[in-house]
C-alpha cells in the first residue's frame, strides 16, 4: 500500500474515533503514522536468508557462539500494539560461521512485521539453521506486550518468554543448560 493511501486510511480512523483530523495537532498525524507503520513493517521487504548468506565464512571453530541481549521491537498482529524485549541466539558451527551483525539483522527482519512472539522465535531459529547449517541453534525471546499492559488484563510486569531449539540443543541437556546459564550470566 502506498503512503498516501495509508494516510487517507489513518485520517478516516481519526475521524471515526470522534476526533477532528483537521485540528492543529492532528493535521500531520496521518502522514506521520503512515511513515511510522511503513518503518515498523519494513521487514516484509527483507529476505532474512539473504542477510546470512552474504556473510558466511568457513572456519574450524566448533564451540557455542552466542549473541545475547539483542533488542526486539515488533507489532502484535492481533492488536497492532507493540511488543518489545530481548532475544538471545546461539549456534554451534559446523565448518561455517556468520558475521555477528547478521544475527540481529535477521531478528529485525522478522520482528519488523506483524507478528506473534511464538512465530518470531521459530522464524529466527529456522533461518539460522537453514542458511548456516550449524550443529544446532538455540533462541530465547523475552518480551513485554503492550496488548497485555495497556488493555485487556492490564498486567504491567508480565514478561513472555519463548524458546526454540534444533540439533545438539535438543539432543544434549548439558549444551542446552550451558546456553541458558550463559544467557543468564552477567559477564560484561
Amino acid at each position: 500500500m502506498k503512503e498516501k493511501e495509508l494516510e487517507d486510511h489513518y485520517r478516516s480512523i481519526i475521524s471515526n474515533l470522534g476526533e477532528n483530523p483537521e485540528r492543529e495537532g492532528l493535521i500531520k498525524t496521518p502522514e506521520r503514522v503512515a511513515k511510522a507503520m511503513q518503518f515498523l513493517t519494513n521487514g516484509y521487504n527483507i529476505n532474512p536468508d539473504d542477510l546470512i548468506k552474504k556473510a558466511i565464512f568457513h572456519e574450524a571453530y566448533s564451540e557455542m557462539v552466542i549473541v545475547k541481549d539483542i533488542e526486539v521491537y515488533s507489532m502484535c498482529e492481533h492488536h497492532m500494539l507493540p511488543f518489545f524485549g530481548k532475544a538471545h541466539v546461539a549456534y554451534i558451527p559446523d565448518g561455517k560461521i556468520v558475521g555477528l551483525s547478521k544475527i540481529p539483522r535477521v531478528i529485525d527482519a522478522y520482528s519488523r512485521r506483524l507478528q506473534v512472539q511464538e512465530r518470531l522465535t521459530i522464524e529466527i531459529r529456522d533461518c539460522i539453521q537453514r542458511t548456516l547449517e550449524p550443529k544446532g541453534v538455540a533462541v530465547v525471546v523475552e518480551c513485554c506486550h503492550m496488548c497485555m499492559q495497556m488493555r485487556g488484563v492490564q498486567k504491567q510486569n508480565s514478561v513472555t518468554t519463548t524458546s526454540a531449539f534444533t540439533g545438539i540443543f535438543l539432543k544434549n541437556d548439558a549444551t542446552r543448560k550451558e546456553f541458558i546459564n550463559l544467557v543468564q550470566a552477567k559477564l560484561h
